[in-house]
């Protein structure tokens, strides 16, 4: 290929890159993070604030009682199936933090409990999907979709800069004194090799993402505006169930629910049986689960007439024989984006590369800020341009704020369950202090002091999440806890707090032994 050519897509791949690369690290890390989001769910509430479980056979009876105590529940409900048998039933009230449970007493009465709720799980996952772009989440998507036509746009430009020596170079990673050939071969190793799973992230985010932008197109100038209703019709989300003849409300038994799913799909483990608009017209009831053997969306659901019993949508069902090819191949793409197939063999895999694209878009602005050193030399050549100090800068800010913000948030799940009103706020506040005082600390320090500074407080944030869990262990009275079942969660946050410190301790010494004339030595400042 012409070296002219080769120059064009080089240049596109950088400035791809460069524009898209920082959001996107912010992305990658959290999604990786929320891979294992049941077991965050499981480290953060207290095992008081449990939902009381009780024989699914119960459930009838269960439910019967608290729609009467609570007519708050009736506009939707979550009965979860819990194992051996077992199940618990909890919602939320409009305006108020809490989420309520419920159970019976030895006496078969109504036993109604409120339990604070984090929901730091959550927070991550947004912040997965939209970066935490301000204006809400329909603006974060739509960014992170147009952020995502410039990474493919970089994956493509990329693999044609690569091609001339890709054979060659692709298992090359050269550890010497020469640290931006090092880090040029880490970086190209890791995105070609993962180059699959990130052109899969790249056009599943645009489709999401852009998806009602597209339809509303569509809608005014090819369907004359037919399409909204009917794409809202056909949405299991807005279905309602028809009127029973004799207008009867009553629901029949949540077994009878699981057993037509199960009738339906054998192998289906329903997880969860969301009920919307209990004992009224209409009323509906979602049941999701997962069947590892399928690449199903979100793991599969199906909606029910919790009055008869009767499907109202079972295309999403995994296995399913009415399904149609539309909603496989949809449901195919949630689960490639999603990883929810394949069980914890796919949940590690996508966790490892959720890191290494995480790694991807870091080295590669280390990799553009290294590459302007030769072109800034001159009479003083301590002193950076503008750009290449405010990228260095930026990126250190932004990558070392998003880690520790979110090592903050979470491990304000256990330090601040139970001492707060509204811990869903705080964990916003949190994040969202740390992650604007670290770009804010970049910026007065610069990109080498400001990246030793924020990778202690990185190390530390971190090491909060093993250490909460340590003090609920060894003194309980403090009102912390040790959740043993969540203990893979204390463990990977050790690790990586010790990758961290490693992290630190490189760091360190590059400022202070490495090249004076490099954004990275501790006598840079801006021109």
């Amino acid at each position: 290929m012409r070296s002219d050519v080769i120059r064009v897509y080089k240049t596109v791949h950088t400035w791809t890159g460069i524009v898209a690369g920082l959001a996107l690290f912010i992305a990658f890390y959290a999604g990786a993070v929320t891979m294992f989001k049941d077991t965050l769910n499981e480290w953060v509430t207290p095992p008081a604030a449990h939902a009381e479980v009780f024989p699914l056979a119960q459930a009838p009876a269960v439910i019967e009682q608290t729609l009467a105590a609570h007519p708050a529940a009736r506009s939707q409900f979550t009965l979860k199936i819990e194992p051996a048998g077992a199940a618990s039933l909890s919602w939320r009230e409009r305006g108020k933090p809490q989420r309520f449970s419920a159970t019976l007493d030895a006496g078969g009465k109504l036993e109604t409990h409120a339990r604070g709720a984090s929901n730091a799980a959550s927070f991550i996952d947004v912040l997965h999907m939209t970066a935490g772009i301000p204006g809400g989440f329909d603006v974060g998507m739509g960014v992170m979709a147009v952020v995502s036509l410039l990474y493919g746009l970089a994956l493509v430009s990329g693999v044609i800069v690569l091609l001339p020596s890709l054979i060659k170079d692709l298992f090359a990673l050269r550890v010497g004194k020469n640290l931006k050939r090092m880090w040029l071969d880490a970086h190209n190793v890791v995105g070609i090799l993962s180059l699959p799973f990130h052109m899969v992230m790249a056009l599943s985010v645009v489709a999401f993402g852009l998806s009602d932008y597209i339809f509303a197109v569509q809608d005014r100038v090819i369907y004359g505006g037919t399409l909204s209703a009917t794409v809202k019709a056909q949405n299991p989300y807005y279905a309602k169930a028809p009127a029973v003849p004799d207008g009867k409300t009553t629901l029949v038994s949540p077994l009878q629910i699981v057993a037509a799913v199960k009738q339906h799909a054998p192998e289906f483990e329903p997880a969860e049986l969301s009920y919307r608009g209990a004992g009224a017209p209409g009323a509906t009831v979602f049941v999701s689960g997962s069947d590892p053997r399928y690449l199903a969306r979100s793991g599969g659901f199906a909606l029910l007439d919790p009055v008869t019993g009767r499907f109202l949508n079972a295309q999403f069902l995994p296995g399913a024989t009415d399904g149609n090819a539309w909603s496989a191949a949809t449901s195919a793409f949630f689960a490639l984006h999603f990883g929810s197939y394949g069980g914890e063999p796919i949940q590690w895999g996508y966790f490892f590369l959720g890191l290494a694209g995480a790694f991807l878009f870091y080295s590669g602005n280390l990799l553009w800020i290294e590459s302007r050193r030769k072109l800034e030399r001159g009479a003083d050549p301590l002193r950076q341009r503008p750009a290449t100090y405010f990228m260095a800068a930026l990126t250190v800010g932004v990558t070392l704020g998003c880690v520790a913000g979110i090592s903050a948030t979470l491990a304000a799940g256990k330090l601040l369950n139970g001492r707060v009103a509204d811990l869903s706020a705080w964990h916003a506040r949190i994040y969202y202090s740390v992650f604007l005082a670290s770009i804010a600390w970049a910026f007065v320090r610069g990109g080498a002091r400001g990246s030793v500074e924020l990778l202690a407080l990185t190390t530390a944030a971190t090491l909060l999440v093993p250490l909460a869990s340590a003090v609920g262990w060894l003194f309980p009275s403090t009102g912390m806890w040790f959740e043993p079942a969540a203990a893979g969660v204390d463990v990977c946050a050790l690790i990586g707090a010790g990758c961290l410190a490693w992290m630190l301790r490189a760091a360190a010494k590059r400022v202070a032994t490495g090249r004076q004339d490099s954004v990275w030595g501790y006598s840079a400042r801006a021109r």
